[in-house]
């Protein structure tokens, strides 16, 4: 689905609002009572993290040691936010990392601020989702992409605890890069490996969830110009922010332990490849997104004008044209006829005693009576004939290259038709007759009108000399 076709969807989210206010109660207890179950078990995998020291852990890649730290609150609070909204990730993620933090002999204010990287990183994601609507079952190649690499930033923004954590255990210099690179790359990995997969797993059911349940969901708007400022502002800050940390504490670390350096330089030559990868791609989207908007935009106008000229030109009740736009078929084939110096031909008809039909049957009635009379002018007419409501009940028809003759049969034709033709009103069935003026076109008339003037001369004949019949002009 391109970006404009989903940018009319909302970007849902599940409000507590909403669901306390117009929830059932089994939906509150399972809704609440799972999210309070997922929170315990967090805040419990938080401590284990701690206890069994999980952070910073030395992985070989390639030739090149990396740290990586094992966080599992993380995906749980990751898959919260990507489907439910930022709330419910965000508070299990912080109380988590709080309870950690005191757990491990953290200051109380320096605790109260750790706890908010991961919150800081979950943000990141929802923006990301509202700037840009991208699906999220991460099963297509564009939105795996763009996961992947919102993970990456977002990894970056939530890894900010590192260093408050580095500063309060008061570590060394050269104890700092781990900490710093295990938090981000072990969020990343475990966002990417164990996160996506959820993803593309989960997303199709709770989305199909969320659609049956509209009344639980916050509705936002994707796509604002807004969202995408803010993206492109986090995203900056982001890379900005893992060059700064990443540079100083390598350079920390230089002075003891070379090795270290370069192989940190090493990663940070492969981050920032990724982050071009991104930007590019972002780039790329953005571009996207905003020619899709362009042209569905464009569409919609030209659908609009479409729309609007159909309204100025047609008659409501019958759907023919009406009296302005058969003004202008009449006068382009006067014209065209006098320039070619073949002969088209004018049949003027209404409804015998309409009045009557009127007064017996209701105004409803008669509108019955010319639906009716209208469809049998499409049944009887060509492909290049035009036939407008011209009047109250008086219908025109235009017929190019046709001469007495062929006008004379077609005027028969849809006289029987009509006379024909029951109408159906209030169960009540009821038949119309027409009287009709034929003209055929004379290059030596000054305008269109003189040529209406004939058919209508005619069609007052044909009513003087007794209704339902065809006569032709003179």
């Amino acid at each position: 689905m391109s970006p404009f076709a989903e940018a009319v969807q909302s970007y849902r989210e599940l409000s507590p609002l909403n669901v306390w206010r117009h929830g059932s109660a089994a939906e509150q207890r399972a809704i609440f009572g799972c999210w309070l179950l997922l929170l315990l078990l967090c805040v419990a995998l938080g401590v284990a993290t701690v206890k069994w020291n999980w952070s910073g852990m030395p992985v070989n890649m390639g030739g090149v040691t990396a740290y990586v730290t094992v966080y599992p609150p993380l995906p749980i609070c990751l898959l919260l936010t990507l489907t439910l909204g930022w709330w419910w990730g965000a508070i299990p993620a912080y109380c988590s990392t709080l309870v950690l933090a005191l757990y491990a002999g953290m200051p109380l204010h320096w605790a109260l601020l750790f706890a908010c990287a991961n919150p800081l990183g979950f943000s990141i994601l929802a923006i990301g989702y509202r700037a840009m609507v991208m699906r999220r079952d991460l099963r297509q190649l564009t939105s795996l992409l763009f996961y992947i690499q919102l993970c990456f930033v977002a990894s970056i923004f939530g890894s900010s605890g590192a260093l408050i954590w580095s500063y309060t255990s008061h570590m060394a210099a050269g104890a700092q890069l781990p900490v710093w690179q295990g938090w981000w790359l072990g969020s990343f990995l475990q966002s990417v490996l164990i996160g996506g997969p959820a993803m593309a797993i989960l997303w199709p059911r709770v989305d199909r969830w969320q659609l049956l349940r509209q009344k639980l969901m916050r509705k936002r708007r994707g796509g604002s110009r807004r969202s995408v400022l803010r993206m492109l502002a986090t995203v900056a800050a982001g890379v900005l922010m893992y060059g700064f940390v990443t540079i100083r504490l390598a350079e920390a670390d230089a002075a003891h332990a070379p090795e270290i350096f370069r192989q940190t330089v090493w990663i940070f030559y492969w981050v920032f490849a990724a982050i071009i990868i991104f930007i590019a791609f972002f780039g790329y989207q953005l571009f996207s997104h905003w020619q899709d908007s362009t042209d569905g935009l464009l569409s919609e106008m030209q659908r609009m004008n479409i729309d609007l000229e159909r309204l100025a030109t047609t008659d409501a009740l019958t759907g023919l044209l009406n009296r302005r736009a058969a003004d202008g078929h009449l006068d382009a084939e006067w014209h065209r006829a006098r320039r070619s110096g073949h002969v088209s031909s004018l049949v003027l008809l209404d409804i015998d005693h309409f009045k009557q039909v009127n007064d017996k049957y209701g105004h409803p009635g008669g509108d019955a009576a010319l639906r009716m009379l209208a469809s049998c002018i499409r049944s009887v007419m060509r492909e290049v004939d035009v036939a407008a409501r011209y009047g109250g009940e008086e219908f025109l028809v235009v017929l190019p290259e046709t001469g007495r003759e062929g006008a004379f049969v077609f005027a028969e034709r849809l006289r029987e038709r009509v006379a024909g033709c029951e109408i159906n009103h209030d169960n009540r069935l009821f038949r119309c007759q027409v009287s009709l003026g034929i003209a055929v076109s004379d290059k030596h008339e000054a305008s269109f009108e003189h040529w209406v003037r004939r058919a209508d001369e005619a069609m007052y004949r044909a009513k003087q000399g007794g209704r339902n019949q065809a006569v032709m002009g003179v």
